[in-house]
């Protein structure tokens, strides 16, 4: 196996209700290391359960799933060790969330490691102030905003060091001020090296911030590879009830308008389009 591939599912098959029905399908997919990867498809396509699945959660019925190389062990000592790597924050952080107090609640998962209490203390505090979390530290956790319990519940993670963190649509029900934050907190995730997965509906985002996309579809992978290669896909989309990228959808329609040379790269952003229209009006 690759060394460059951390995590790999191979023939992965889940069902809810006793095989009446299944989840997962058979699927099959590799994730590289420090990749920025956003996992899309119709509800029920499998994305939740492919996530729960990487963290040990549920427990596939067939198929293995490997973490550096090794396959996945489902005793507790195992997915202690495999928690502390790869986590994740779910959609509902009511769901995540059951400690007295703020403080409580982000040292409780490195307190399970077994490291000391200073170094603990130590790790929560630096997590703390790299979230701006100080203000509400004591808080009760039922007493915090949304934007704050998603806050919180990032901090669970990353102040045990993961090397792969798995968000579940990290900015639904947020206000402007804490998905610009959440967003900040993602792009410091990827500059330090983890490698980030991103469960999204959001296709312009996931557009401009993605390395690669994995579009889930009846339990399996439909497509996987570069944005602009799937986002292209129109057949695929189409089956996975999305549409193609704002940005994406203006540069082909301006090629095939002739005012813009398809041979240009695929444009991630608003601002890259612009320097290409500008370009191309003083030739």
């Amino acid at each position: 196996m690759n060394t460059d591939v951390i995590l790999k599912a191979q023939d992965l098959f889940f069902s809810y209700d006793d095989g009446a029905s299944y989840a997962l399908s058979g699927l099959s997919v590799d994730i590289h290391r420090g990749q920025k990867i956003a996992l899309m498809g119709a509800n029920g396509s499998g994305k939740s359960t492919f996530s729960l699945c990487c963290t040990g959660i549920c427990k596939p019925q067939r198929g293995t799933l490997y973490f550096h190389g090794q396959p996945v062990a489902y005793d507790k000592k195992s997915l202690l060790a495999l928690r502390s790597k790869v986590g994740i924050v779910f959609q509902d952080p009511d769901n995540q969330l059951f400690s007295a107090s703020v403080y409580q609640e982000i040292s409780f998962g490195i307190l399970n490691l077994g490291v000391s209490e200073q170094q603990a203390r130590d790790e929560v505090e630096a997590v703390i102030g790299a979230l701006e979390i100080t203000p509400f530290r004591d808080k009760p956790t039922h007493a915090l905003s949304g934007g704050q319990k998603k806050l919180v519940s990032i901090a669970d993670i990353l102040v045990m060091h993961p090397e792969i963190i798995i968000l579940d649509e990290p900015s639904a029900a947020l206000d402007p001020k804490h998905t610009q934050m959440v967003n900040r907190i993602v792009a410091q995730m990827t500059e330090a090296g983890i490698t980030v997965i991103m469960a999204t509906h959001d296709v312009d985002y996931a557009y401009a911030w993605a390395d690669e996309v994995i579009l889930f579809h009846e339990g399996k992978v439909l497509l996987h590879g570069a944005p602009d290669v799937v986002f292209s896909d129109h057949d695929a989309l189409h089956k996975t009830n999305l549409h193609p990228p704002t940005v994406l959808s203006l540069f082909e329609r301006l090629c095939n308008k002739g005012v813009l040379s398809p041979d240009l790269p695929c444009p991630r952003d608003l601002d890259t389009l612009e320097n290409y229209l500008t370009d191309a009006m003083h030739k």
